[in-house]
Formats: structure tokens, C-alpha cells, sequence
């Protein structure tokens, strides 16, 4: 069936919601709403039965359900203010009060081999990527929902991340039960990376296998197994996107980094340096972040308005500071002017909103930093290092309970993430925060196995050991730390480091003091 509406066409068959035949990305969540509402624009539809019928049950906070009305008006052009398409009745629910016209969906051609379909297209120049249909290994056909809803939500998570091309769902479902090469697939989308998998259930558990695919250099970038419990196999399906898209992101800079690693200097566009910078900046080295500086300068030289690139610049100069490497004094002004015209450039960029939420946390400006880092998560769920960033800022502020479920968020979502060693030390600061200093210290050890000369675990390291009482470890920490941060003084962590609360910062330099520090 097909809803035309204004200038929109959504087509229930084909799963589809176009604006004058160009396609919008909406969640299927969201769109099993719109459409819901449309089939049932005769009445006012409760909020009960919209919990039924698109979360089948599923307990679901109002938040959730505001944000997923919120995102359907956006998908179809209209907003809560105006309300002309769907409005909410006060204490009853909502109903769908544009004009609409239907028409059985046109019959769809018989499939044929895209290869003789259509010509071959170009690489774009973002990086592309196609999410192939995950293979239903379950022996029934019943169960392809499952895994063709993991493919689906996948793609769509993936669309979030506004600096990678999408291969949409229609194009990629193309090869559905069909055995292809992801050459000849990468070919004919016009992709550098494919992502495929499987999904096998028996009984109540389910297995989802996911690998992302380097196709220019025939190498698997990234692999994973899950295993799970089907207790909620929706809950379980969002878990399996989440941790899959999370995975992704990184891999996919890491190898954009490594092609701008191969380009000759006088060849790299804006989008080359911030990968070359992204490839410094993991290095977490005070040599490395002033490099990953200077690209960064040339790529806002090349494109003033990147609002990604101003974003990571922002963020560089203050984790220097953060570090020791850099005076705080002097370098809260390049960022915040950075971070300003980020935002300014590109308000829907999450990594401009952490350059700015970041900026925020130094000026002790505590409520904007936070407000800052939970709209970055808003833009893009699955960016770990925003949710790391975030839990350092809660503790700070004195909610180390939060700060260390954001850490351990962070790492949950992207072990293997090339800052996972920050993360780690986030956890490993919470936990001192909260009086386990036996568990601030695994974690700053964690921290410091992944990178060594890691400043922020050092610190926490020396100083939980001084509050253990173990006078041999609290030697070597403060060994350790003096040697990735020369200059370290009690007097610099009074100045430089925002705590909001006086007997967090007296807590803190109570372990340094007590580990030999000065």
C-alpha cells in the first residue's frame, strides 16, 4: 500500500518513505508508527495500543515514546509546535490529521542480476559502505524477520554517522538469498566496505555473527561473535545493532586513516587530514597530539566550515591541557573558539558538540558541559568516546556512579576502540572517586597495559595507591607518573583540574600527597 501526503510517499510493501522521490532515513521503529497512525487516521490511536502494536508490549518510558513521535513528525515534515500532520490529543494519544490519498503499491519488476541491471558506479567521496541482508541460519523462513531486522536497524544506525555514505536498504536487500562475491557486490554499489553476518537461533538463544570487509584491499577489518538469551528478542536486537554499529565506526577510521596514511602530502583533501589527525590523536602522546593539531589547522584551511574537523581540534587542544602538555590558561580560548565555530558550522555533528561540551567542562561551566555531551549523544548513540568524555565530566562534578556507567558504557560499546585506554582510566578515576581504590587501580593498570605513558591513569594509579597504604606501589606510580608528566604538582592539580566539589578535590590530593607527591 502507498500514502501520499503533501509532497511524501511512503510505501508500506517496499518499506519506504520518499520526499519528492528522494528517500528519508527513518528507523523502523518510527516508520511501523507513521504508518500505524495512517492506517488508523479515523481515530485517535491511545498510547497503549502505540506501545502494543510497534513495542509489542514491551515496557516503554515516555521519554521513549515522545522521542519516537518527535522523530516521526520530523520524518514527514512537520514538528510538535505546528502539529499538521500528527497531532496529540491531551490525556487520550495522537491521531493523523493530514490529508491522504492510497494506492496500491505498483508491482514490483521481476528480480534480475544488478550487474546486467545497471552500470557499475564510482566510488563517492565519502566513504562508502553496504550492509548485505544477515543470513537466516535457523533452517525457517519464519525467522527472517529477525535477522532482516538486524540488517535494517543496522543500516540505519549506520546513516547516523553523517560522514559515511549508506548503501540504502532496497539496494543491499538486492542480493538477498543470493550467493555473491562482495567484490563483484563493493562493484556494483559502488562500496568500499561491506558488512555482512548471520543469524542462527535454536531454542531460546541466538547466535549473530558480523564482520566488516575492506573490499579494496580484501581484508576483514573487524569481527565479531554474540551470544544471547531471547528473553526480549527485540531488546536483544537493539543490544546486537548498538554493539555492531559501535564496533564499526572506529575500524572504518582506522582504515580511512591507513589510505591517507598512502597518499602522497599534495594529494590530501580535508577529509584525508582529519583521518591522518585521528591516527595521531589515538596515539595519546604529547608529540602526537600537537601532529594531529597541525592537520587538523590545515583541513579548517582547506574547508573553514568542517565542523568535524573544528570539532577534533577543539577537543586536542584541551585534552593536551588536560594531560599536562599544554597551558590551560592559553589554550581555553583556541579551543572554545573552535569548538564555537564547529557547532556554528555544523549543529547536527556530534563531534562538534563534544569539542564544545569538552571546552565547557574547563571553564567550569559544569550544566552546559553536560547539556553539550548528552545532544552529542542524541546525534549519534553509539559515539564511545562522547560517552567517555561524559563520564569523566559527571565525575568531575561529583556523580561518580554515572561517570563509571558512562566508562563502562564506552567500553561496552567499543572495546576495541583505539582510545579504549582513556576509557579505561575514566572507570579507573569513578571507582577512586567512590573509595575502590582496588578497583581504581585494576583499571588504571588496564588502562596503562593498552597505552603506558597515558597520563590521566597514571595519575589515578599514584593516587588510589597512596590511599591503599602500599608504599612500594605508591612509590613506583609516582615514579611512573613523573615520567609521563614531569611537571605534576600538587599544586597543578588544585589549579587545573575542574572539580566541582571541595572534598573530591581534597580526596584526591589526600592519595597524591600520601603517595610522595608535592
Amino acid at each position: 500500500m502507498q500514502f501520499l501526503f503533501r509532497d511524501h510517499l511512503l510505501d508500506t510493501d517496499r518499506r519506504e518513505l520518499s520526499r519528492e522521490q528522494v528517500p528519508i532515513a527513518v528507523e523502523p521503529q518510527v516508520f511501523d508508527l507513521v504508518v500505524h497512525l495512517m492506517q488508523n487516521r479515523d481515530r485517535v490511536v491511545s498510547k497503549d495500543e502505540l506501545i502494543d502494536k510497534i513495542w509489542h508490549g514491551r515496557s516503554v518510558s515516555e521519554s521513549t515514546l515522545t522521542s519516537r513521535i518527535n522523530a516521526a513528525r520530523k520524518a514527514i515534515g512537520d514538528n510538535g509546535a505546528s502539529q499538521e500532520l500528527i497531532r496529540t490529543i491531551t490525556r487520550k494519544g495522537f491521531r493523523f490529521v493530514g490529508d491522504v490519498q492510497t494506492q496500491v503499491g505498483a508491482v514490483a519488476p521481476e528480480p534480475v542480476r544488478v550487474a546486467q541491471a545497471q552500470a557499475t558506479f564510482a566510488l563517492p567521496e565519502r566513504p562508502a559502505i553496504a550492509v548485505l541482508p544477515f543470513t537466516n541460519m535457523s533452517g525457517e523462513a519464519g525467522q527472517d524477520y529477525f535477522s532482516d531486522g538486524i540488517s535494517e536497524d543496522i543500516i540505519t544506525a549506520l546513516s547516523k554517522l553523517r560522514w559515511f555514505f549508506v548503501v540504502a536498504r532496497n539496494s543491499s536487500f538486492v542480493y538477498k538469498g543470493r550467493a555473491v562475491h562482495i567484490h563483484e557486490v563493493a562493484r556494483e554499489l559502488g562500496v568500499r566496505y561491506v558488512v555482512e553476518g548471520s543469524v542462527r537461533r535454536s531454542g531460546e538463544r541466538v547466535r549473530i555473527s558480523a564482520q566488516l570487509n575492506d573490499v579494496s584491499t580484501g581484508s576483514h577489518l573487524w569481527a565479531e561473535r554474540y551470544d544471547r538469551e531471547l528473553a526480549d528478542i527485540f531488546a536483544v536486537q537493539d543490544e546486537i545493532t548498538e554493539a555492531i554499529v559501535a564496533a564499526i565506526e572506529p575500524q572504518l577510521y582506522a582504515a580511512e586513516s591507513f589510505r591517507a596514511q598512502q597518499k602522497p602530502p599534495g594529494s590530501l583533501d580535508a577529509w584525508d587530514l582529519v583521518m591522518r589527525a585521528l591516527s595521531h590523536y589515538w596515539r595519546i602522546t604529547r608529540e602526537d597530539n600537537a601532529a594531529a593539531q597541525g592537520l587538523l589547522e590545515q583541513a579548517v584551511a582547506i574547508d573553514p566550515a568542517y565542523g568535524k574537523a573544528l570539532g577534533l581540534l577543539a577537543t586536542s587542544h584541551i585534552f593536551g591541557a588536560h594531560m599536562g602538555w599544554a597551558d590551560m590558561a592559553a589554550t581555553l580560548p583556541l579551543a572554545e573558539r573552535a569548538a564555537l565555530a564547529a557547532v556554528e558550522a555544523d549543529r547536527e555533528d556530534a563531534w562538534a558538540h563534544h569539542g564544545l561540551a569538552y571546552t565547557y567542562l574547563f571553564r567550569r561551566r559544569f550544566d552546559d558541559a553536560l547539556a553539550e555531551f548528552e545532544l552529542a549523544l542524541r546525534l549519534n548513540p553509539n559515539f564511545a568516546m562522547a560517552h567517555a568524555f561524559h563520564g569523566v565530566t559527571l565525575c568531575y562534578a561529583g556523580r561518580w556512579q554515572d561517570g563509571d556507567a558512562a566508562a563502562r558504557r564506552a567500553l561496552r560499546l567499543s572495546p576495541r576502540d583505539p582510545l579504549a585506554s582513556i576509557y579505561c582510566g575514566v572507570a579507573a578515576y569513578a571507582r577512586f572517586v567512590g573509595r575502590d581504590y582496588e578497583g581504581a587501580v585494576q583499571m588504571a593498570r588496564e588502562s596503562m597495559r593498552q597505552r603506558g605513558d597515558f597520563v590521566g591513569a597514571h595519575r589515578v594509579l599514584t593516587a588510589a595507591a597512596g590511599m591503599l597504604g602500599d608504599p612500594a606501589l605508591a612509590a613506583s606510580a609516582l615514579e611512573g607518573l613523573r615520567r609521563a608528566q614531569p611537571e605534576v604538582s600538587l599544586a597543578w592539580i588544585t589549579r587545573e583540574l575542574p572539580m566541582l566539589r571541595e572534598e573530591d578535590r581534597a580526596h584526591y590530593l589526600e592519595g597524591l600527597r600520601r603517595a610522595g607527591m608535592t
